[in-house]
């Protein structure tokens, strides 16, 4: 039986972690179900020039990632009668990244206001793990809520904090993002090469 992560991709800044998360997944041979908001189309074309039509998403997601789609399933994200919605639809678990505080509120409340917060309320509810990374700063007293709201619904809350510990100070903007790719793969029980890992030798960067 198809047992997918899901991947939903929601509106705030931050495009290139998910291509990073989604291209990791399926590097590693994992089957993936993506959702993208609304909101995340306009985020994307502004970040990156891609374009993602429900009509052409084969087309669109392989040229916004750059290489063959492998074992990737696509749900546009207002059919909230898409197998995602439903507790019964077989799924590993669930990656929001990035997560905008709407998105974020949405899902702490149960919005359910598109498929994505309906898919993430879902995985929270069957005890999947359901991981969800927010890119804002400085945040007020309503989203830390929310995220709190989040971390004791079970999922955990992995904020776009890189770490240049595996890189340096001089790390590219790449390294950055893998950096935060490879911490949601751990958070996920997925295996990966993202980055280097600490070891407890300091200096060993430079070895």
């Amino acid at each position: 039986m198809r047992e997918p992560w899901i991947v939903g991709v929601s509106g705030a800044s931050g495009t290139p972690y998910a291509k990073a998360v989604l291209t990791a997944l399926l590097d590693a041979g994992e089957s993936v179900d993506l959702v993208v908001s609304r909101a995340a189309r306009l985020t994307l074309l502004d970040e990156t020039g891609a374009t993602i039509r429900d009509a052409h998403w084969k087309d669109d997601v392989a040229a916004w990632l750059g290489r063959d789609l492998g074992d990737l399933a696509y749900w546009p994200a207002g059919d909230l009668a898409a197998g995602p919605s439903s507790g019964s639809y077989p799924a590993r678990g669930m990656a929001v990244v990035p997560a905008s505080t709407a998105a974020c509120a949405g899902i702490a409340v149960g919005l359910s206001k598109d498929l994505l917060q309906r898919a993430a309320e879902v995985n929270l509810k069957e005890r999947r793990r359901t991981v969800v990374v927010p890119r804002e700063t400085p945040v007020t007293r309503s989203h830390l809520e929310h995220l709190i709201s989040l971390h004791d619904a079970g999922a955990v809350v992995l904020p776009a904090s890189p770490g240049f510990y595996g890189s340096g100070a001089g790390a590219t903007a790449r390294q950055l993002i893998d950096f935060v790719a490879g911490k949601v793969l751990d958070a996920l029980g997925v295996p990966h090469t993202l980055f280097r890992r600490w070891t407890g030798e300091l200096g060993e960067r430079n070895a």
